[in-house]
């Protein structure tokens, strides 16, 4: 016979391929912990092939899950599987979020939430800006474009090595998103109050190219989405110019609120003691 206490828990999962470093268990697994809830959240391993056999698990109630995030390289097929996806999820053509609702799945995609989210905690006042400049034109640029789009930014200048994905991100965000090659960078980055870096330089320590900062706006902001390390090359070398930075950790924290709201009923809060729970696990890595 099954525990009792097994049947009643409330079980979640962060799924990819492969998707054994992320840090979402150690995030959830705190937020149960601190709130006292019969839950768990654990790491799903799926392939490319296996997703959908996996997404039909969850829609038939036989995987035992209320939900989950969806991590690489699976964004943007749990959108097309999911019977409700959002304006977001539909806008971005991704999902990271899924949950169950009186029998449908639902999707949406909380990168937009985490990402403005962060910046309102880090550095209050970013939205005031009138351009922005977003390097990179991956994935995780179109959560970045519809965030600064929602609060008004009225400028914003993708750059990327392949100006054609730059279009296309310009096409599909409207008319204040301008697509431009990585050459006019120094040119665009002139004058702008906000940066993003969305692509994966930096990442882990890895070079990157000299970026004059000091052409922005004296009282303009520098963020990076990558936190591995916490302060990446691009943040480095924009501090060295005396701009403003954030990190991105805060945006891989916040976006896991809405979902544990979804799935165990409680709104968690990013506080300290979680922002170095997580440098201590990513310290211990290195």
């Amino acid at each position: 016979m099954a525990d009792s206490r097994e049947t009643n828990m409330v079980k979640a999962f962060v799924t990819g391929w492969p998707v054994k470093h992320s840090r979402s268990p150690l995030i959830h697994g705190h937020w149960l912990k601190q709130f006292g809830i019969a839950g768990e959240y654990r790491r799903e391993p799926v392939t490319v092939d296996g997703f959908p056999a996996f997404v039909a698990s969850l829609k038939s109630g036989s995987s035992s899950y209320v939900g989950g995030n969806v991590t690489i390289p699976h964004k943007e097929l749990a959108f097309h599987l999911a019977d409700e996806p959002d304006a977001i999820a539909s806008d971005l053509g991704a999902a990271n979020t899924l949950w169950l609702q009186k029998g449908r799945l639902h999707a949406t995609n909380t990168d937009v939430y985490g990402f403005a989210a962060n910046l309102d905690e880090q550095h209050a006042g970013w939205d005031t800006a009138d351009r922005a400049v977003v390097l990179g034109a991956g994935g995780a640029s179109r959560a970045v474009i519809r965030a600064l789009r929602d609060r008004g930014i009225h400028e914003i200048n993708v750059v990327n090595r392949t100006p054609a994905r730059a279009q296309e991100l310009a096409d599909r965000f409207g008319r204040a998103v301008h697509a431009h090659p990585i050459e006019a960078l120094a040119e665009v980055v002139s004058g702008a109050g906000l940066f993003v870096n969305t692509t994966s330089l930096g990442m882990d320590g890895g070079e990157v190219p000299e970026i004059d900062f000091s052409r922005m706006n004296s009282a303009a902001l520098v963020t990076d989405i990558v936190y591995v390390p916490l302060k990446t090359p691009i943040l480095a070398q924009a501090e060295n110019q005396g701009l403003a930075i954030v990190d991105g950790l805060g945006m891989l924290l916040h976006q896991a609120v809405p979902g544990f709201e979804k799935w165990f009923g409680r709104r968690p809060l990013v506080d300290e003691e979680l922002r170095n729970l997580v440098i201590a696990d990513m310290d211990a890595e290195q």
